[in-house]
């Protein structure tokens, strides 16, 4: 075991590395990550094998760390910020999210049929393609100090764009889930699997809002948070194992609960503190989750993935782009807006990968051919589209006349 445990610990120190690489040619650390997870997985150079991932304590690792990485989300959600939006920002947020899942799945929809594929696997692929990952186009705002109506704009889209792709991922998710187990998952559990995670992680969030109501350190904020995402885990781990074993409770989405509704019973300076100090904790379980699903890839599934990966890159550019500009001109938004918006929504790495693996481990008792289309597209694509989504959000900036406006 402790062989394992430190084949495991190297990974994630080159991993690490190979994202710091990243960052000097200016993209995102997370592609490393899903890379060397990939090339160090046991399908290629096996230095974390296929012993460490099925032992049960690099899963009960994983399970925490996945609750944990929540919190990346959770934390943002904050009622007050969203509600002071506004229409406009509303119904393009609405428009873009929707409308590339509509698009994304009506494309595979018609080449899966004529592919032979079962079409609800489209729908899984529309699921994934409407996540946006803020954070290539917000590193762009912060070096380049860009400032303007698409910046403005852009910001609180991020936090809105994650509330309607968690949403309707998740339903995505269920319904996936109940057509591969052939029916097995009754049709009253799929708003159980939408919402028990929600109530779980609420409830504990509730809990440990009141206790951090209180003033404590460093040492014992910490302390409570950790306890809460072990409490929340414990009890989806429960749940999952004893109650509901014909199903899997998400538990990205119980952290995403738990930690929305504590964010929201604490003050902004409170707040700001709890999140600085967790940030290397979430960094390593965001790092460990990233290169758990880059490890069971099998490289040769990416180049095997080539036309699917170019649809889906292709469908998901024109649903974003275009779902941007129309719900910008439907509300009046500035013209910069409506024109340069979409381009600073195409990034996608980050949640949409972890979606992916979500997908895929659905997928991979009862069709796993399914999940290797889902895996091999989506591996390919997250390394090409970042490549391409970087550099048309940077120049959407440009386009809009925002950089370096920021005083």
């Amino acid at each position: 075991m402790r062989m394992l445990v430190f084949r495991w610990l190297c990974v994630l120190a080159i991993a690490f590395m190979a994202g710091k690489l990243m960052t000097k040619i200016k993209m995102p650390a997370i592609l490393g990550w899903l890379i060397m997870g990939m090339i160090l997985g046991p399908n290629a150079v096996k230095l974390m094998p296929r012993a460490v991932m099925d032992a049960q304590w690099y899963k009960l690792m994983i399970t925490w760390m996945q609750c944990a990485f929540g919190l990346m989300l959770g934390t943002e959600l904050i009622w007050k910020k969203i509600r002071s939006y506004g229409k406009a920002l509303m119904v393009t947020t609405l428009t873009q999210s929707l409308g590339t899942f509509l698009f994304v799945s009506l494309v595979f929809g018609v080449v899966f049929y004529f592919a032979g594929v079962p079409i609800y696997l489209a729908f899984a692929f529309g699921g994934i393609a409407l996540a946006t990952a803020p954070a290539p186009a917000l590193s762009i705002v912060e070096e380049f100090r860009t400032a303007g109506p698409v910046t403005d704009t852009l910001i609180p889209m991020a936090v809105l764009d994650d509330i309607v792709g968690i949403a309707v991922f998740f339903t995505v998710n269920s319904f996936v889930a109940r057509a591969v187990s052939g029916g097995a998952v009754p049709l009253y559990m799929i708003p159980v699997m939408i919402l028990l995670p929600i109530l779980i992680g609420g409830a504990v969030g509730v809990a440990v809002g009141k206790i951090l109501q209180q003033n404590m350190g460093k040492a014992g904020t910490l302390a409570v948070l950790l306890c809460g995402i072990t409490v929340t885990a414990a009890i989806g781990l429960f749940l999952n194992q004893r109650v509901f074993t014909g199903i899997a409770l998400n538990y990205m989405l119980m952290g995403v609960s738990f930690s929305a509704v504590f964010s929201n019973m604490l003050p902004e300076k409170r707040l700001q503190d709890l999140t600085g100090w967790f940030h290397p904790i979430l960094a390593v379980s965001l790092l460990a989750a990233i290169v758990d699903l880059g490890a069971p890839l099998d490289y040769h599934l990416i180049f095997g993935a080539g036309l699917y990966t170019f649809i889906y890159i292709a469908s998901r550019i024109c649903g974003k782009y275009g779902g941007a500009r129309l719900g910008a001109k439907l509300t009046g938004m500035p013209v910069t807006v409506q024109k340069f918006l979409g381009l600073t929504l195409l990034p996608h790495s980050g949640v949409s990968l972890v979606f992916t693996g979500i997908i895929s481990s659905v997928l991979a008792s009862a069709r796993p051919e399914l999940a290797a289309i889902v895996t091999g597209t989506i591996a390919a694509a997250a390394v090409i589209n970042e490549i391409i989504a970087v550099i048309a959000a940077k120049k959407g900036f440009e386009l809009a006349g925002e950089i370096n406006k920021k005083p």
